[in-house]
C-alpha cells in the first residue's frame, strides 16, 4: 500500500490535531540566530498541482479509512477500533496513513499549511489550494498557516481578505520580540514596524491572528526593554492570541555560539518569569487570549483573556514568587521532568517528597556549591 503525501518537520502545538499539508519547503528567511529547524535547507515553493495532488492523496486515504470502518462495523466513523486496527497492522505502517487516521479520529476539522511561511506564495495560488481543501474536505472548519511579518506587510488587505473568503481562518506569526535591538541582534529580518503593519493588516482582513513571543530573547542586556517594547507592539496590533515561548538556547544555533563567546547572557527561569510579568502588566487596551502552551514555559497555567483575566495572570506569577526558594526550585525540577504543570501540583505529597529528596541529594553531593550550580540539575531535564 503506497498511500503517502509530503509533510514538513514542524507545526504549532495548537495544531497538533490538524492535517498537515506542505505548501512550501523550509523557511524563506532562515537566518534567525535562535532557530535551527531549517538550517542548511533551501527554501522552495511547491508547485500548486503537487500540493493539490497531496490533498487528493489525503482524501483517498480518508476514503480508504472509511471503507475499513464499515468493514469493522463502525459505520464509516474513525473510532478507537479503527485506530487500533490501523496502528496494529503492518500494511498500514505509513506516516501519512496514520496521520490521516489520527486527524479523523479527532474530528478532521482543521488543516495546517506547512512550512514556515505558506502565505508568501502568490495569493491566487494559495486561494486555489485553500479552496481545493474545502472542496475535498467539506467538514473542515479551520485552515491555518505560519507567516512572517515581512510577508504580511507586503500583502494588501484585499489579498488577505481573499484568503479569508477562500477559507484561511488563522495566521500564526513568530513575532518573537517587539524590541528592535533584540530583533537586529537575533537576525530576525523584521522590525517592530514590520510586525505592527503586517499584524494590523491581518486583523483588519478578518483572519484570526496568533502572535508568538519569546521572553528571554534579549538576555540580560535587553530584558526590560524586550518586555516593554513587545507589549507596546502587541497593544498596537491587538491580535486574537499571544502565545508565550520561553527561550531555550539550542546547541548548533548562532545564538548558542554567541552565548559561548560571551556575546549573549541568557536569563534563568525565574528572570524569564519576571520578564513575562512585566510584559503582561504593560498589555493594555486589547482583547487578546494569552496562551502558555509550550513545554519550555515554566508556568503553563498562564492562560487567560485580556482585559478581564489580567489580574489572575499576574496573580499566578506572584504566587510562584511567594513560594520559598526551595519550593521554587522543586517546582522547576518537577516542571522540567514533566510531572508538574500547575503550582497546585506542589500539593501532591508523594511527588513533592521525591523531588525534595532529589534536591537534598544534590546538595549533599555538592556541599558549598553556589546557588547557580543547583540550576544545573534543573536544566539537565530540558
Amino acid at each position: 500500500m503506497d498511500f503517502s503525501f509530503e509533510q514538513g518537520p514542524i507545526r504549532p502545538p495548537s495544531e497538533a490535531r490538524s492535517l498537515l499539508i506542505r505548501v512550501t519547503r523550509n523557511c524563506p528567511w532562515n537566518k534567525c540566530a535562535f532557530c535551527h529547524t531549517y538550517r542548511g535547507q533551501k527554501f522552495e515553493l511547491r508547485p500548486v498541482e503537487d500540493v493539490k495532488a497531496d490533498i487528493q492523496e489525503a482524501r483517498d486515504i480518508a476514503d480508504r479509512m472509511r471503507e475499513i470502518s464499515w468493514r469493522l462495523g463502525q459505520g464509516g466513523a474513525v473510532r478507537r477500533p479503527v485506530i487500533d486496527h490501523i496502528y496494529g497492522t503492518d500494511a498500514f505502517h505509513n506516516d501519512s496513513f496514520r496521520q490521516v487516521a489520527a486527524w479523523l479520529y479527532y474530528g478532521g476539522e482543521s488543516v495546517f499549511l506547512q512550512d514556515a511561511d505558506s502565505v508568501i506564495i502568490k495569493t491566487e495560488d494559495l486561494v486555489d489550494i485553500v479552496a481545493f481543501i474545502k472542496e475535498k474536505f467539506p467538514a473542515v472548519k479551520e485552515i491555518t498557516s505560519y507567516c512572517r511579518s515581512h510577508t504580511a506587510r507586503r500583502k494588501s488587505i484585499e489579498e488577505l481578505s481573499m484568503l479569508r473568503e477562500a477559507g484561511l481562518t488563522r495566521i500564526h506569526i513568530g513575532m518573537e520580540s517587539g524590541c528592535d535591538p533584540v530583533l537586529k541582534f537575533v537576525k530576525k529580518g523584521s522590525t517592530a514596524a514590520d510586525h505592527i503593519e503586517g499584524g494590523k493588516k491581518i486583523v483588519e482582513s478578518g483572519i484570526s491572528l496568533s502572535e508568538y513571543v519569546i521572553p528571554g530573547l534579549g538576555g540580560e542586556q535587553w530584558s526590560r526593554q524586550n518586555a516593554l517594547d513587545t507589549a507596546r507592539v502587541i497593544n498596537e496590533i491587538n491580535p486574537d492570541y499571544v502565545r508565550i515561548r520561553s527561550l531555550r538556547v539550542i546547541r548548533g544555533t548562532t545564538l548558542h555560539a554567541m552565548m559561548k563567546n560571551g556575546e549573549f547572557r541568557p536569563l534563568d527561569d525565574e528572570d524569564v518569569v519576571r520578564e513575562i510579568r512585566l510584559f503582561i502588566r504593560n498589555l493594555d487596551g486589547i482583547e487578546t487570549q494569552i496562551v502558555s502552551d509550550h513545554v519550555l514555559n515554566l508556568l503553563e497555567e498562564l492562560n487567560g483573556r485580556l482585559p478581564e483575566d489580567k489580574d489572575k495572570l499576574l496573580g499566578i506569577i506572584d504566587r510562584f514568587f511567594a513560594l520559598s526558594e526551595d519550593d521554587r526550585i522543586i517546582y522547576r525540577i518537577g516542571r522540567r521532568r514533566g510531572v508538574y504543570t500547575r503550582l497546585d501540583d506542589l500539593s501532591r505529597t508523594k511527588t513533592y517528597d521525591a523531588l525534595k529528596a532529589l534536591l537534598e541529594k544534590y546538595r549533599r553531593e555538592n556541599p558549598g556549591s553556589p546557588g547557580g550550580d543547583i540550576y544545573k540539575i534543573i536544566d539537565s531535564y530540558i
